[in-house]
């Protein structure tokens, strides 16, 4: 009973909010802004292991170390040992300089939207979990729903749910500010001004190998991400975030 009522009053709040925008303004233009710079950064990455496709641990690394582990792709340099007889062109130049301001960018652009979700309130009333899903069996009744890529019901398609907020809140709050820690720490510039930045991380290759595993894992949110928007209505999310309307509520099907 109280279930049915809360459902009732969700789809009351999406009826009287039906010409609200989705995504406020500002939350659109960081969107597109954020994806634009991790864009820049995953292909102007790329180059970079490209140049060097071996990964160490502690301060140093070098073709003389034996690697924590290797890519299985040929290099840009011929003194890279791969086990490949050839090496691809040497992009390294131009790809450092977009990563680097690439990155610049998405800083700038994540602090004004982690400083505007933290003043308007966004976080807590569309990221942070309610009172009733923060439990166990909450949470197994989200990941089972998701695993099954079930629908959301019509009170539910205007809102995140669990996993999605959760999930958020993991790439906004650890992820990210991580891949950035991990990005500093091999700037030598910012490493002779803050030496904890590396120290902490146990040298810069190890800093440069976590670096890449949680660049991974953005990766691997993102291709999610991307496949969740499509199985969800792709056409009708997307104008979503580009103008603000809000996505029509469907129902199960």
């Amino acid at each position: 009973m109280a279930e049915t009522t809360w459902r009732v009053d969700r789809l009351a709040t999406v009826a009287t909010r039906a010409d609200a925008p989705r995504h406020s303004a500002l939350v659109r233009v960081t969107h597109w802004l954020t994806t634009l710079c991790f864009l820049a950064l995953l292909v102007s990455g790329l180059e970079i292991v490209v140049s060097h496709p071996r990964f160490y641990w502690g301060e140093t690394g070098n073709v003389l170390t034996p690697a924590l582990f290797s890519l299985p792709i040929p290099a840009s340099r011929a003194t890279v040992p791969t086990g490949y007889g050839y090496v691809l062109p040497d992009q390294n130049g131009w790809s450092r300089y977009l990563h680097f301001e690439a990155a610049w960018v998405l800083v700038l652009t994540g602090a004004l939207y982690v400083l505007w979700g933290a003043a308007s309130g966004h976080f807590g009333k569309h990221l942070l979990p309610e009172a009733r899903d923060r439990s166990a069996q909450a949470l197994s009744r989200a990941l089972a729903q998701h695993l099954r890529f079930a629908r959301p019901v019509a009170a539910d398609a205007g809102s995140y749910n669990l996993v999605q907020r959760l999930t958020y809140l993991l790439v906004i709050f650890v992820l990210f500010p991580f891949v950035i820690w991990t990005g500093l720490a091999m700037s030598p510039a910012f490493v002779a001004a803050v030496p904890s930045t590396v120290t902490l991380l146990g040298g810069r290759q190890s800093a440069r190998t976590l670096h890449f595993l949680v660049s991974i894992s953005l990766v691997a949110f993102l291709l999610v991400h991307v496949a969740m928007v499509w199985f969800a209505g792709f056409g009708t999310r997307v104008m979503a975030m580009i103008t603000g309307a809000p996505a029509p509520a469907k129902g199960p099907e």
